[in-house]
């Protein structure tokens, strides 16, 4: 297919694409407010009003200028969009892709979007369900005498950001099962590198929650470590399984095959005179004392 047919199919590809999340987005207009209630039911609200936040772990949500209750649902109404109508967006963007691919790649990105969808939407699932702790936390902190006013926008990105950090993370060990799968890496050397990578797993705990209590460190890093360390069994099997398809896996890498000396009969080998192996001339004049030969 010429370049241009291909920019010509991206086009058409990428427009079914936005198409489909602007259709989906209106739908969920009208179900805003359920949506934004489930997004910010993690919060802990203050019941009495104001007053009563002074010092508690609890929170006023509010919107801080005029603008903000539209932006904000149009943020969200988006974002919901983009989700719901992935289906339809990655399989555009699959059908533009999976020409240009092999057999055998077409198989192992199967197995990929099919481990990494319930993957992420674990990690989605676990944010979620430490986010009330979390928020009780970080509100506790709070001074006496102050008061907690929590902008709408503000409490979205926090919440959106803990869903993909904690869904992303969950996908590190699915990317180590395929590059085991590709070659890159063996099922050993990633049981070797475990010391640094659990220190590595709760550090990046640490730093991505954002609460200073041990809780969403654990919360996050646990289940990672159990899933880097069945990762690691995979890719131990997969060596396994690999090595007995493998004829020469038993062959070290500085060990020399051995030489077949043995003498073949190659048959006769037809002679050729040497007037019939040179070109034949059209002349035998010579022109400068060269001939056509020469």
């Amino acid at each position: 297919m010429p370049l241009v047919d291909h920019l010509r199919e991206l086009r058409n590809r990428l427009a079914k694409g936005m198409l489909a999340i602007t259709v989906v987005s209106v739908v969920v207009a009208f179900y805003s407010q359920d949506l934004m209630n489930f997004l910010i039911d993690p919060v802990p609200r203050c019941k009495t009003g104001l007053g009563e936040s002074t010092g508690g772990a609890c929170a006023v949500i509010a919107y801080t200028d005029l603008l903000s209750p539209f932006t904000t649902t149009v943020k969200v109404c988006f974002m919901a969009g983009v989700i719901i109508s992935s289906p339809v967006w990655l399989y555009q963007l699959w059908a533009f892709v999976a020409p240009g691919l092999h057999r055998h790649e077409r198989k192992y990105t199967y197995w990929f979007v099919s481990a990494a969808v319930p993957l992420f939407l674990a990690g989605a699932w676990l944010a979620y369900t430490i986010l009330p702790i979390s928020m009780r936390v970080l509100l506790g902190i709070t001074p006496e005498g102050s008061a907690n006013i929590l902008p709408m926008d503000k409490i979205l990105d926090f919440v959106v950001r803990m869903i993909l950090i904690f869904g992303g993370a969950f996908e590190l060990p699915l990317i180590l099962v395929m590059l085991n799968f590709a070659g890159m890496v063996s099922g050993r050397r990633m049981a070797g590198w475990w010391r640094g990578v659990v220190m590595g797993v709760f550090v990046f705990g640490a730093v991505a929650t954002p609460t200073t209590d041990p809780f969403g460190m654990i919360a996050l890093a646990g289940p990672i470590v159990v899933l880097y360390f069945m990762a690691v069994g995979v890719a131990l099997l997969n060596d396994r399984r690999r090595a007995r398809a493998n004829p020469d896996a038993e062959l070290s890498d500085d060990e020399a095959s051995e030489l077949d000396l043995t003498p073949e009969d190659v048959g006769e080998i037809e002679t050729v005179s040497a007037s019939r192996a040179l070109p034949e001339q059209a002349s035998t004049d010579r022109v400068n004392g060269y001939d056509d030969v020469t």
